[in-house]
């Protein structure tokens, strides 16, 4: 079936109204539960074969957060889906003011490799919930996930309401050609600039979840022990390919020998000292992404790590000491198991360093010192921070997720997907009982009482 057909059938599908009965909605979300529930051994091998992720990390970081957005939807989605009553207006008086949440209509979704699972089946629920018909695009990176939820969502959905079109950029691409009522793109900055203009053509709303270098900055104040288990948790899960890992260290310089030698030690509690041989340690999605990892590793001095087999896509984690701030390591989001570790004597080079970059997606402070935390907080701009760890905020299904500037455009998770994904409709009913004389031709001589009652309305 191409591409244009598929569109046609679902565009058909919705403009007959087959998606805004909200307990067919549900019935389906349901029915999509269970099936995940069946297939979850078959998901965990998929992951396993695509990024070697444990049963552990596919669980906690994909099925799970899927899960919970289901279980959150399915609750509330009678109750979200209700017209809101807003407060009317005396100047309308008497009116009956609301927003009516209603779908856009058919959407585009575009999903990325490194959850693939997780982050192609989260903001889909979201879609579904709020009436949208969509066409799902997961990474031709990770096939063997692609192909598994592309055997989910058929045997759920019928394809006039979902379909999974699984294929390569090319697909990607031919895709874009159509016009769209939203486009909901994760993956790379660069991949959504082009996303971006193709939807500017027919001037579709998008959501952009991009990514970006998210700083995590330490000061003296920290228990270094764990402050370390905790980065060595959030930077190598996945073996680092997570969009809002820690990029990058900026540590006060009094603590930083002490720090790396922790996060060394607790580098090898996690993996072991023959870390290639662990099970929860992860690979590389593909050649080129490992190539562009060992690139950016050219003329660094690296104190720790950098063992790399391309056959089998592995490269050990890596630390980076003082990396040249003009090099590719620093001035594109590494995605990998690379962690550049920078020092600080005061705050003006946090500042320097942190502002001559864009936007981050995640921004980590580790102190005890509330003024410095308030500081870090208030100076700078990004999408979401934690204090004292790493990646949980994501996990906060009550937490809006995206981006800001160049990291992203719109944010989704439990109700702020059923947000995003809805046009709030508002509505003023009038009443026929009263009309404010003065608003009709011929109109009053004088503004003096008219002005005085308005601004009092």
């Amino acid at each position: 079936m191409t591409i244009k057909k598929i569109k046609s059938i679902q565009e058909t599908f919705f403009e007959n109204q087959e998606t805004l009965n909200v307990k067919k909605r549900i019935n389906y979300l349901k029915k999509l539960k269970n099936v995940l529930k069946e297939k979850s051994r078959n998901i965990f091998e998929a992951l396993y074969k695509d990024l070697k992720k444990s049963n552990f990390e596919a669980f906690t970081s994909e099925t799970l957060l899927v899960n919970k957005e289901l279980n959150t939807i399915i609750n509330n989605l009678k109750e979200w889906s209700k017209p809101k009553k807003i407060s009317s207006s005396l100047i309308n008086f008497p009116s009956k003011d609301y927003l009516i949440p209603e779908p856009y209509g058919n959407i585009l979704m575009i999903s990325p490799w490194n959850y693939p699972f997780q982050l192609s089946l989260t903001p889909l629920i979201g879609a579904v919930a709020s009436g949208n018909t969509i066409v799902l695009k997961p990474s031709e990176s990770a096939p063997n996930t692609s192909k598994i939820i592309n055997e989910i969502i058929s045997s759920v959905f019928p394809d006039e309401w979902v379909k999974v079109i699984e294929g390569d950029a090319n697909t990607a691409q031919n895709l874009l050609k159509e016009k769209w009522d939203y486009i909901f793109y994760t993956g790379s900055t660069r991949v959504g600039k082009i996303v971006a203009k193709a939807a500017a053509e027919n001037l579709t709303p998008t959501t952009l979840e991009l990514g970006g270098k998210s700083p995590c900055i330490i000061d003296s104040s920290v228990p270094i022990k764990k402050t370390a288990k905790r980065i060595v948790w959030g930077k190598f899960i996945n073996c680092g390919q997570t969009c809002i890992a820690p990029d990058y260290i900026l540590v006060e310089k009094s603590i930083k020998k002490d720090l790396i030698n922790n996060i060394i030690e607790e580098i090898e509690i996690a993996f072991s000292k023959k870390i290639n041989n662990s099970k929860d340690y992860g690979r590389i999605i593909h050649k080129n992404h490992l190539n562009k990892l060992l690139k950016s590793l050219k003329n660094q001095k690296i104190i720790y790590g950098g063992i790399s087999d391309k056959k089998n896509l592995y490269l050990s984690p890596t630390i980076v000491d003082e990396p040249n701030l003009n090099s590719e390591l620093m001035l594109e989001e590494i995605f990998g198991p690379i962690l550049p570790i920078i020092s600080y004597e005061n705050n003006n080079k946090i500042f320097q360093i942190i502002k001559s970059l864009e936007k981050p997606l995640a921004f980590y402070v580790f102190s005890k010192n509330k003024d410095f935390i308030n500081l870090m907080l208030n100076k700078f701009s990004f999408g979401g921070g934690v204090i004292n760890d790493t990646l949980i905020h994501f996990a906060n299904i009550n937490l809006p997720f995206g981006g800001i500037g160049s990291s992203g455009m719109g944010a989704y998770h439990g109700e702020h997907s059923f947000k995003l994904f809805s046009h709030l409709k508002p509505i003023v009913k009038r009443s026929f009982i009263f009309d404010f004389p003065q608003r009709f031709a011929p109109y009053p001589k004088s503004l003096k009482f008219l002005k005085f009652l308005l601004n009092r309305l």
